[in-house]
């Protein structure tokens, strides 16, 4: 199977150092620092921001299989995953990470939705990966 790849650098001290970090793939490359990562606003992106980018994706991907598996294909899935970033004793942890997701999926109802919205989460390779995590979902069907 596919091995993926990212690499990191950091230079300088923790508060004053910076770091740049690129995926192997050449999409994507960026800064990353300190200020960065506690939200100051002073651009660059940060470890928990790249982590939900991945997990969004990720779910994203699943849910459309599994939907798609049985023969509900959706028009369209959205996912944000907002990755909490919190002091804890002994310094900072990942917790929660809430996903959200909102689905167009003709010929579905609500509760058929939730049922494949709840196994994507469960089985989505990123929430696998991050299973120590409490992850939270809220699921959107958007069908009128």
């Amino acid at each position: 199977m596919a091995i993926r790849k990212a690499d990191a650098e950091w230079s300088g001290d923790l508060k004053q150092g910076q770091g740049k970090v690129s995926l192997g793939s050449g999409s994507f490359e960026g800064q990353y620092s300190f200020r960065s990562r506690m939200g100051d606003g002073s651009g660059g992106t940060n470890p928990e921001e790249l982590i939900a980018a991945a997990h969004a994706g990720c779910y994203s991907m699943a849910l459309s299989a599994s939907l798609s598996g049985a023969g509900h294909v959706p028009t369209r899935v959205h996912t944000t995953a907002n990755v909490h970033f919190n002091p804890v004793e002994g310094g900072f942890a990942i917790n929660p990470i809430e996903l959200v997701t909102e689905a167009v999926v003709p010929g579905i109802d609500d509760a058929t939705f939730q049922r494949f919205a709840q196994e994507a989460k469960k089985n989505c390779p990123v929430s696998k990966a991050l299973a120590a995590t409490d992850i939270q979902l809220k699921a959107t069907l958007l069908n009128q």
